[in-house]
């Protein structure tokens, strides 16, 4: 679905994305992992056409990606950020229709299409009536998946989505988004720091360090089979002293 091949990334002389070729496959969830400043969030921010690569190309379902092209690729994406990124003086439900009002899509097709979006997120339907700063933080993070998903994208694309939520409602949102992305079926690419959550959501794990990807496989595949002593030291670093997988076993490291 999207091929990255020698993309990288400088800012005034200091080396934030190295060379690098990626390929995410069609209906899969794949997981930017890393520490702070690893690069995972520019690679994603270049993957949407946010950010311009110094070097290297991206193809999105067989297109390249250029100036050109890549507002009109933008809309086939859905992104949301950590806390949401809603507007504070819009309503939940303006906030969620943003988009679609922009591009004049009948109201009500919009209307029908939030209908769907209440079920699949789970979001108490009262809650669009609410501002942001009236909603908590998972119910902010669901209003932000149906803005997403308005467009029926099909490619989701989600920066730390959950990185300010408590453990509780974490967990909870981790579950539902699980059901979420098997449901639609649709290409999802995940930054987080956080391995648990990599390995409970994604299909396959990309796991960076100083702007470059270490290894990438499914997360049996860097236990097992660690291509450098900071897949180890990184997995390490991060068990409780336990993981669990996307089946729910309880994985010892």
């Amino acid at each position: 679905m999207i091929e990255l091949r020698g993309v990288s990334k400088n800012y005034a002389g200091h080396c934030v994305l190295q060379p690098t070729d990626l390929t995410i496959e069609r209906g899969q969830t794949t997981v930017l992992i890393g520490q702070s400043g690893s690069g995972k969030s520019t690679l994603l921010r270049i993957i949407m056409g946010l950010i311009t690569p110094d070097e290297g190309t991206v193809t999105f379902d067989g297109t390249l990606l250029c100036r050109d092209n890549c507002q009109l690729l933008r809309r086939k994406m859905g992104y949301v950020i950590q806390d949401g990124g809603l507007f504070p003086h819009l309503s939940a439900m303006d906030n969620a229709l943003l988009l679609g009002r922009y591009l004049k899509i009948n109201e009500g097709t919009l209307e029908a299409r939030v209908e769907e979006l209440i079920q699949l997120t789970k979001l108490p339907s009262k809650c669009l009536e609410q501002f942001p700063g009236q909603l908590s933080g998972g119910q902010r993070q669901r209003v932000s998946l149906m803005r997403a998903l308005v467009l029926d994208p099909e490619v989701l694309l989600l920066d730390e989505p959950m990185g300010a939520l408590d453990p509780m409602i974490r967990c909870e949102l981790q579950s539902d988004l699980k059901a979420i992305f098997k449901s639609l079926k649709k290409t999802v690419v995940l930054v987080t720091h956080d391995l648990g959550e990599a390995c409970f959501l994604g299909d396959s794990i990309a796991l960076m360090r100083d702007g470059h990807i270490v290894q990438e496989g499914s997360f049996d595949n860097l236990v097992g089979h660690p291509e450098d002593p900071f897949v180890t030291n990184f997995i390490n670093a991060q068990r409780p002293p336990q993981l669990l997988n996307g089946s729910g076993t309880t994985l010892y490291v």
